[in-house]
């Protein structure tokens, strides 16, 4: 079966194909970082417009670097939710719309599942069940996955998740948009234990999240510190360190929680370099392994979402021609596979 995956929840055009049996043929990426910089975080509605400029090109080139027709394309998969409602609708209405005049069938897929399974695309996959840390701008959870679509929700962020306080701290420190890698480059270069920050919610039982907090603390601190760059460098690595150990505290539990030994990390977040290292070394303690994408599959693609639509498509999962987004969408209320 050959997919054409559609990803346009946020601010990243994402077009890709996949083939079960040759695998990934072509993917294509068009970010508008630029566009929303001026602005310090995403325009809804320039996005939805860009997305709409962006797409067909990036359709057509992706068809061209897979060396692949329509008429090789056996289903359409297009994200669906979560995400940006105008934005989701550009990939929707492309994506049904396409898959109607080639006579495919068309498959929605949920974002976070297309992030849960990018470790799929890789060469060495998990097996099933594994526990999964889901980590990006929108979303922190941990996931009991037993298989494709039977997902149970652990725990989840209460207020803002990893990513949004990674972004929202670096508007803080006043790094341009988008913060959160700039200010994980920016800790590359604090000193350790100049300033030890709170672990939220670590000294009580469960598996939720809360990061709200320690943004305020963040915050404090900044104001009551020097305002030169190697303060700043201190404060970064800091923070990032008390988010860092934050999710570690929590996958332990999970996995504890579970009796599993595989951890899968996913998402925008997923390719922090100190997030991958302390769980890397976490994981070789419990004996156990750790899975995530290459950096390019961390962030939105369309190669997660053809690949998590191929495996909805080969189930007999297909679309109606209603087209519909669905802006908020709870990941284990998706059907088993």
């Amino acid at each position: 079966m050959r997919v054409l995956g559609i990803e346009t929840s946020c601010d990243e055009t994402g077009i890709a194909i996949y083939d079960d049996e040759q695998g990934l043929l072509s993917h294509t990426l068009y970010s508008q970082v630029k566009l929303h910089a001026d602005y310090g975080g995403v325009v809804p509605e320039l996005a939805s417009r860009d997305h709409v400029r962006k797409i067909v090109p990036l359709i057509k080139q992706a068809l061209k670097d897979a060396n692949t027709t329509a008429d090789e394309i056996d289903g359409v998969a297009y994200t669906k939710g979560p995400g940006l409602i105008g934005a989701i609708l550009v990939g929707a209405c492309v994506g049904r719309s396409l898959a109607l005049s080639w006579g495919k069938p068309a498959v929605g897929v949920h974002h976070m599942e297309g992030h849960l399974l990018a470790p799929m695309l890789e060469d060495d996959a998990p097996e099933f069940p594994f526990v999964a840390l889901l980590v990006s701008g929108g979303h922190s959870m941990l996931v009991d996955v037993k298989g494709i679509g039977e997902y149970e929700v652990l725990g989840e962020s209460v207020d803002d998740a990893a990513g949004e306080a990674f972004d929202k701290t670096a508007k803080l420190m006043g790094l341009d948009y988008p913060g959160g890698p700039r200010l994980a480059k920016l800790a590359q270069q604090g000193l350790p234990a100049n300033y030890k920050f709170p672990r939220p919610m670590t000294d009580r039982p469960g598996l939720d999240f809360s990061f709200s907090g320690l943004k305020t603390f963040t915050a404090n601190t900044i104001a009551a510190e020097p305002d030169d760059e190697q303060t700043r460098a201190n404060i970064a690595r800091a923070f990032e360190e008390a988010v860092v150990e934050t999710l570690a505290i929590k996958c332990k539990r999970a996995l504890k929680q579970t009796g599993y030994q595989r951890l899968v990390i996913a998402g925008g977040v997923s390719a922090n370099q100190r997030l991958r290292q302390s769980l890397a070394e976490m994981m070789q303690s419990l004996n156990g392994e750790v899975f995530y994408p290459r950096g390019e599959f961390c962030t939105d693609n369309g190669a997660m979402i053809a690949y998590a639509g191929m495996q909805r498509l080969k189930a007999g999962q297909i679309e109606g021609l209603e087209v519909k987004g669905q802006p908020r969408w709870p990941l284990d209320t998706l059907p088993p596979v």
